[in-house]
């Protein structure tokens, strides 16, 4: 069976040895989210900070920072859950048909969420200003939630059928927000809780909102999940965790999650609007500031060995990252069976997840027609991108299976050498423009606005790639291009001048740059030219690549190609396609650490101290 609430899977963790306790004081501004980072990428257990500085609660992180530890907490339920997916059970159908639990297995009953009238959660109160104040990254306009469970209800359909429970953004202090009274709400715009806002709204009244944090780690991992509509996180986390995840259920009030860590209760006000970030967040860039929903703060509960959770985002991997993988083994085998001919996704978490999507389709060719001439990809693809969280998709590349049916879509340097072996940019570039855009990324024309690029590729090859620059390829250096560097066969990383807009605000050198060369020059061995800062930097290894390059431009605004043309509203070139991944103004500033908190975290390291031989 799975852990009932968060102690439980602490006690546990501490038994294995998959849980570091700091006794030390740990300030939860900035330092506590240093040490996380380094336990992460070390690969380390769990952390428990048993003296948060100014603060009476405990904190823990990195409890799903591990593949084989999320594994580990699910053990007894990921392959039954697995099942259940790919049989595309929907157990929401129990609660509308109850009969159907005679027919179904007994594992369905521990879909349907258990109403009780109280729970460990409503033991104490307190404010929001007592909390752990959490401050991931120096810019950071205040602290902030990151592992929130924000539950909220159809309100032309309340009950727990037409609830939603997900992870949005909760900033608490900072800000124009008046202390202890209101807290931020940062959801974007596909997100189910968007719909119920709105639905209030029509309503005239304000929505409900109740904020978990701790509890199951089945109700963390469900507040992540990108579910239909029309299934409810509370089943799926039931499923999860192996039992009837109990909902503290009484007239009038929105149900709350009774072993919950911490409950805050309120409401959206409505008509509201305040300034809500900067946050440093999982492209590795900060958000920026912009005005979002407001939560008007009733009450703040919390169990009486409340313990605060919580993550730390930034550049991936981290650990969310985990989130991504675990989704990917849960939900990736449905996508085939609801997109016909996708064999397989992967959204590259190193380039920040929507910015790059690659896909395996099936192509099946016409023999009298040109064997190079996508067909049926070109439908998947448009499919791929109404479909869920790929709809948010910048760089959409898919290609045939049945030219290389061993092809595995996670190998993504593989990936991109089959690509670019076929790919012909005179007609295998589609455009998507004016169109939305994942509101954390900042290369489009404003928030949430911006364009997107399919790529597709089939045919056998065309070209034989380059692994070294040719020393008799000439750049234009009077143009200000300097320093190629080969970062994968048949692409290329070219330093450029800093981007400087003229009077219209647009800078004209990657255009120039694109314009020095001809379809017939030597420079066209690359079919991949990506224009950037710092070219040693780009190529020193895949991720930097492929962060740099994905998440700095706009397909529409930041794509060129040598020797390029437009024909009957078609834009392709003869050679090179060229990417201007240049930090543009606007942009938000790369995260970066404080050094003087890196020391003082690095001490902790130290011979004697609680993260020696750890990080």
């Amino acid at each position: 069976m799975g852990y009932r609430n968060l102690q439980q899977l602490l006690a546990d963790l501490r038994k294995i040895g998959q849980l570091v306790e700091i006794h030390e004081p740990v300030d939860a501004d900035l330092e506590a989210a240093a040490i996380h980072r380094r336990v992460f990428a070390a690969g380390g257990p769990a952390i428990f900070f048993a003296n948060v500085k100014n603060c009476r609660f405990p904190m823990v992180s990195n409890l799903f920072g591990t593949m084989e530890r999320l594994r580990y907490i699910f053990r007894d339920t990921l392959e039954q859950l697995s099942r259940v997916v790919e049989l595309g059970f929907d157990p929401t159908d129990l609660l509308r048909r109850p009969r159907l639990l005679l027919k179904a297995p007994f594992w369905a009953w521990k879909a349907l969420p258990r109403k009780v009238r109280s729970g460990p959660v409503l033991a104490c109160e307190t404010r929001i200003d007592q909390l752990p104040q959490l401050r991931c990254w120096p810019q950071d306009g205040g602290a902030f939630i990151t592992l929130p469970q924000v539950y909220t209800e159809d309100p032309a359909r309340p009950g727990l059928l037409g609830s939603n429970l997900g992870m949005y953004r909760i900033q608490i202090s900072g800000g124009k927000y008046i202390p202890n009274v209101q807290i931020g709400l940062h959801y974007q715009l596909h997100r189910d809780i968007a719909r119920h806002h709105a639905r209030a709204m029509e309503l005239g009244q304000p929505l409900r909102v109740n904020i978990f944090v701790g509890g199951p780690p089945a109700m963390t991992v469900a507040a992540t999940m990108p579910l239909p509509p029309q299934i409810s996180e509370l089943s799926f986390a039931g499923l999860l965790a192996g039992f009837r995840i109990p909902m503290i259920c009484r007239p009038g009030q929105l149900p709350i999650s009774a072993e919950a860590d911490f409950c805050i209760v309120g409401y959206i006000e409505p008509g509201v609007l305040l300034p809500e970030g900067p946050f440093g967040d999982h492209l590795g860039y900060y958000s920026l500031t912009h005005d979002f929903p407001v939560i008007r703060v009733e009450k703040v509960y919390h169990r009486r060995d409340a313990v605060w959770p919580f993550t730390v985002v930034g550049r991936p991997p981290q650990e969310d990252s985990m989130f991504a993988k675990l989704i990917h083994e849960l939900v990736g085998p449905v996508v085939p069976r609801a997109i016909p001919g996708v064999k397989a996704v992967h959204a590259v978490d190193a380039a920040g997840v929507h910015p790059l999507c690659l896909a395996i389709g099936s192509e099946k060719y016409i023999p009298y027609e040109d064997p190079r001439r996508p067909r049926q990809l070109l439908t998947q693809a448009y499919a791929l991108l109404g479909y869920g969280q790929i709809s948010l998709t910048k760089y959409l590349f898919i290609v045939a299976e049945e030219d290389n049916p061993s092809l595995d879509v996670h190998d993504v340097a593989e990936f991109f050498r089959h690509v670019l072996e076929r790919v012909d940019w005179r007609r295998n570039l589609h455009f998507f423009t004016c169109t939305n855009m994942d509101t954390l990324d900042y290369s489009g024309n404003g928030l949430h606005e911006g364009s997107k690029l399919v790529v597709v590729a089939a045919g056998p090859p065309r070209r034989t790639l380059p692994v070294a620059f040719d020393a008799r390829i000439i750049l234009p250096r009077d143009l200000g291009f300097r320093h190629p560097r080969v970062v994968l066969p048949g692409i290329l990383a070219v330093e450029g001048p800093p981007y400087r807009p003229d009077r219209t605000g647009t800078d004209t050198a990657v255009a120039r740059f694109a314009a020095s060369f001809k379809a017939s020059d030597l420079i066209n061995i690359f079919p991949l030219i990506v224009v950037v800062d710092d070219s040693d930097l780009t190529a020193r290894n895949l991720e930097n690549f492929l962060w740099v390059t994905f998440t700095r431009s706009n397909p529409a605004t930041d794509v060129y190609g040598i020797d390029s043309f437009i024909a009957a509203k078609h834009w392709g070139c003869f050679g090179s396609l060229v990417i201007d991944a240049r930090m543009k103004p606007g942009y938000p500033p790369p995260v970066e650490e404080d050094p003087k908190v890196v020391r003082r975290v690095e001490a902790l390291a130290a011979r004697g101290g609680p993260l020696h031989g750890i990080i």
